[in-house]
């Protein structure tokens, strides 16, 4: 292999950096909710005041029937991240027993709430990069990982505390089809997503963990009750803030359907299913990076 070669290979590029440079927003700053617990404590406390008492969104399902494939019913997991359940529910029904790892004290109260007959679920308040946690037979995160900056730690402490399997689980695109239409057609910048489970794979890979990946086809529907609703709704990713309603209008025009409840907007996503066996001796990642840090600045 020549030194080129090398420079081209997925171990040339530092992806978590990558993971880290997608966290700040278009004009390089970190979002204020990245830094500020207290935002993202309120950011929880107004989601789960919305929603029904065990609700369930309808793409977890699906999710969780990929999931479910690698865990017993005897087996121990724990989860990163529960948010308001969506995994946690059928995991307590499932599993021999669920611990739920959060930074959010709304969440857990929510979940204390929810399992108050429940025997087998078990509760962590912290990050869970500093959380002080057993090892489980299961470990798994589903959309958990968004707040996380340093993401080998984080994969390589998900690693080590799997007895059998760790499993992570990620929604991702393809964005809105209007907002492809409001770029190529119409010459608007729009926010595509910047941070993606492929970037989480290839630092798998940089570690010497050799992932699967299920990819997962789904659907959501958005629904509103006037036009106005749904132009200013799926108008948030045009980068700059300012356009013309009419172009959005005109963009949004093959994708909704109108009828006496509203306008509804029917769109196709797909989630990744990364699940891999625990390696006992990762690859040290810190050392190839220094490496290839010195070969490009020869360049």
């Amino acid at each position: 292999m020549t030194g080129g070669d090398f420079l081209r290979g997925p171990l040339a590029i530092n992806f978590e950096s990558l993971w880290q440079e997608g966290m700040h927003d278009w004009q390089g700053n970190m979002p204020e909710r990245m830094k500020d617990d207290t935002l993202e404590e309120a950011f929880w406390r107004q989601s789960i005041a919305k929603k029904i008492i065990r609700q369930i969104d309808d793409h977890a399902k699906p999710i969780f029937e990929i999931i479910q494939q690698y865990i017993h019913p005897t087996d121990e997991v724990l989860e990163i991240g529960p948010g308001w359940g969506n995994y946690t529910f059928p995991l307590q029904a499932y599993a021999r027993k669920v611990t739920c790892v959060d930074s959010s004290e709304a969440v857990l109260d929510y979940l204390k709430m929810c399992f108050q007959e429940a025997q087998n679920v078990h509760y962590v308040y912290g990050k869970w990069e500093q959380a002080d946690v057993e090892a489980h037979d299961i470990v798994v995160g589903v959309n958990c990982f968004y707040r996380m900056y340093y993401m080998l730690s984080t994969l390589k402490k998900m690693n080590a505390l799997a007895k059998k399997r760790v499993i992570i689980g990620m929604t991702t695109g393809p964005i809105q089809p209007h907002y492809k239409v409001l770029d190529e057609e119409f010459g608007y910048e729009i926010k595509y997503p910047r941070r993606d489970y492929i970037q989480i794979v290839n630092m798998l890979y940089q570690l010497g963990i050799f992932a699967d990946c299920q990819m997962l086809q789904l659907e959501r529907t958005y629904h509103y009750a006037t036009k106005e609703e749904l132009i200013a709704a799926q108008s948030k990713k045009i980068l700059s803030g300012h356009y013309d309603p009419k172009h959005v209008e005109q963009a949004l025009e093959p994708f909704i359907t109108v009828d006496a409840e509203g306008y509804h907007y029917k769109h196709t996503f797909n989630a990744a299913v990364i699940s891999w066996k625990p390696v006992k001796e990762v690859l040290n990642d810190d050392v190839e990076f220094a490496r290839n840090a010195k070969t490009f600045a020869h360049l």
